[in-house]
């Protein structure tokens, strides 16, 4: 975001354009969280819940799409606000995996 482009809004934007599929802005911040780095699995979860709200009418399948899965926290507070929102079925699509045993996660 500093360096002016969103990673997962362009992923978004070009897996809508490659599997023709409709681009919603579907999910939108009702809060800042803090930086998720250093933070133990539980922290990552509490730091995320609850900072993600529909931003309109909401599809019943939902492809979510993020940049980086690392813990899952963020995929799963962004999925859980989309079902509030209505959606019956979230997929989560990301780019990359961030490949860490949940030991390690908790430890930092």
């Amino acid at each position: 975001m500093k360096r002016g482009y969103h990673p997962a809004q362009q992923l978004g934007a070009e897996l809508s354009r490659l599997w023709s599929l409709t681009l919603l802005s579907a999910l939108g911040r009702t809060r800042a969280p803090k930086r998720q780095r250093g933070l133990s699995l539980a922290e990552r979860r509490r730091n995320v819940a609850g900072s993600f709200a529909a931003t309109g009418q909401v599809p019943g399948t939902v492809a979510l799409v993020d940049d980086v899965y690392t813990s899952g926290s963020t995929a799963s507070a962004a999925a859980s606000a989309l079902r509030r929102a209505g959606a019956r079925r979230v997929e989560v699509v990301t780019f990359a995996r961030a490949v860490r045993s949940i030991e390690s996660i908790q430890r930092s």
